[in-house]
């Protein structure tokens, strides 16, 4: 995986060499194995490298006829049909990226048409004085843009703008609302006023620094996928794009949780390798939450797996907790981030790739709020629909229109002919996919040199996934129907039927113990008396409860985010060392 950044003028000159200087140095973690540039009219170009495919020759930007430029961020898994499609292309390298620039040379602008994989892309055509930008459907790889005055800058990450000066940092109070509302933001404003988000599957083309064309690839089909055997198709599509997902010339794991996305991911590595996969899980140190390691190692030694569990305490959550949410810089307060984080940093000592179950849920309807939406009315729950800060009376004024992306979504999707169960998949697969599980999957990730691959997101398996009926999704109170009964045949000691068990992270028993003396540190933080009554921030925290620790850690997710991004304190030292400084 890599960096990418750049940006085009509108004053007729080039970027400055600083500026693509700090737009490297802020995205170096992304590709530690390389850098490169390239500078054309009034449009520059960066890219940091973690080599994966062809690490001797893939180095970016590529460049054709001495003309098209690209750089890129992500894994191209039908590289080697692309090849074979455009024999009469020149490729210089056997790096999968180079693939799309021969794409856009045939086929322009509608290039990410005939792409399967994970991506961000900026290419520069001099022929039209155009910067492309396109994103993956699934919104897997991120992409972000600034247009400001002097021009128009993306990156891979918003803090590389803030670090490189194209904008100083300010809060957009609308995406905050949306974060403390439902620990995520939705659409593409992001927390930082003045940066967006390149929307899943969308291109765009710009010209003399502004924006002159949109389009848009949907993630899902609206047509029943044709199958006589669920099972069966399932197997088919599942090997297939595990095969093509693990795809690398350096080593790659798996993460391995107690739940049936990764342990399918697990069986159908064990049937591709002659070797034993290394697999991370994490657990947590006394804590009350159901542990998974146990089961995983049950899994992992079903598959003669190379197990490796990691523990996560009270300690490590208070020493890291600043430098996950430097990271997170479009901030994304989902507990997860804490094991996903830790595994990370275990996995980067040993490989540079890890599969992951993420996308799972979503396709194939693994969540309890999914079996709720398909009840009658008026027992039927709409999905996202309380507010995280309800009835605390922490909140200086509750937001209106918290909700207000999510009910346009819901509004669109009901012209089409879906059931209400897909209609409540395609909400989670529009927003809380791409702004949280994959965020969080890249960031961790990313922070330590590591790449990610979501082999549950591949464009055809999500296509049969989706639209499968609903009976071959659920059944009682079980999710995920289809992939359970593949499971039970490929690895039984899964126990696929089991049920479901939510996973959790023991924040708020962490959080107890320190309350007291977080409650002055968190309260008084700038960020948090902007938008919340400090004395009623201080007085939840006190007399910490159930009801107000998943309020409490958003509380603290975002004080620590505000202080690293806004206030510009660095993250090193621990979580009540970070809060302290003004």
């Amino acid at each position: 995986m890599c960096g990418i950044a750049g940006g085009m003028t509108k004053t007729g000159f080039q970027p400055q060499d600083q500026t693509l200087s700090k737009l490297t140095a802020a995205l170096r973690h992304r590709g530690p194995d390389g850098e490169g540039l390239h500078v054309a009219d009034k449009v520059g170009l960066i890219h940091t490298r973690l080599a994966i495919i062809d690490p001797e020759h893939g180095a970016q930007p590529f460049v054709a006829n001495n003309s098209v430029a690209l750089v890129a961020n992500g894994e191209i898994y039908n590289d080697l049909d692309i090849r074979r499609d455009l024999v009469e292309s020149a490729f210089r390298t056997g790096s999968d990226n180079e693939s799309i620039l021969h794409l856009y040379l045939r086929h322009g602008v509608a290039f990410a048409q005939h792409l399967r994989g994970m991506y961000a892309v900026a290419l520069y055509d001099p022929r039209d004085k155009s910067l492309i930008l396109a994103r993956d459907p699934f919104g897997i790889k991120p992409l972000y843009i600034a247009e400001m005055p002097d021009g128009f800058w993306f990156s891979s990450e918003p803090q590389a703008l803030v670090t490189a000066g194209v904008l100083v940092p300010e809060v957009n109070e609308q995406a905050r609302d949306e974060l403390l509302a439902l620990q995520f933001s939705t659409g593409p404003e992001t927390a930082f006023r003045g940066i967006k988000r390149v929307e899943p599957g969308e291109t765009l083309v710009v010209r003399d620094g502004r924006i002159v064309d949109r389009s848009r690839l949907e993630p899902l089909s609206k047509e029943q996928f044709p199958h006589s055997n669920a099972v069966q198709t399932f197997e088919t599509l599942w090997m297939d794009s595990v095969d093509a997902h693990r795809r690398s010339d350096v080593p790659y794991g798996v993460f391995l949780s107690g739940g049936i996305d990764s342990a399918a991911v697990m069986a159908a590595m064990a049937r591709l390798e002659d070797r034993p996969v290394i697999a991370y899980t994490a657990g947590f140190a006394g804590g009350t939450v159901h542990d998974e390691r146990e089961h995983a190692a049950a899994v992992a030694n079903a598959t003669q797996a190379d197990h490796r569990a990691i523990e996560i305490s009270p300690d490590v959550f208070w020493s890291y907790l600043p430098a996950m949410a430097s990271c997170m810089d479009d901030p994304v307060a989902d507990y997860a981030v804490v094991p996903t984080y830790m595994l990370a940093k275990a996995a980067a000592q040993d490989v540079k790739v890890v599969l992951t179950g993420e996308g799972g849920d979503e396709v194939f309807a693994g969540y309890g709020r999914y079996r709720a939406s398909r009840r009658p009315w008026p027992f039927r729950k709409r999905p996202w629909s309380r507010h995280v800060f309800d009835r605390t009376g922490v909140l200086r004024q509750q937001p209106s229109e918290w909700r207000q992306t999510l009910a346009a979504s819901e509004s669109r999707f009901e012209a089409q002919s879906w059931t209400r169960l897909q209609k409540s998949q395609a909400l989670d697969i529009t927003h809380w996919l791409p702004q949280d599980l994959l965020t969080k999957v890249d960031r961790c990730l990313m922070a330590h040199g590591l790449e990610g691959r979501v082999p549950f997101l591949d464009d055809r398996l999500a296509d049969f996934g989706f639209n499968l009926p609903d009976r071959d999704k659920i059944r009682g109170r079980l999710g995920k129907w289809t992939p359970r009964q593949w499971l039970s045949q490929a690895l039984p000691q899964a126990q696929p039927f089991s049920r479901k068990r939510g996973f959790s992270v023991p924040v708020g028993q962490w959080i107890e113990p320190q309350a007291e003396r977080l409650a002055p540190l968190v309260s008084r933080q700038v960020g948090v008396a902007a938008c919340c009554d400090p004395e009623v921030v201080e007085h939840m925290f006190r007399t910490l409860n159930p009801q107000t620790a998943f309020p409490a850690w958003v509380l603290l997710f975002y004080a620590l985010w505000h202080q690293c991004h806004i206030v510009g304190i660095a993250h090193g030292g621990s979580v009540f060392d970070v809060l302290a400084q003004r």
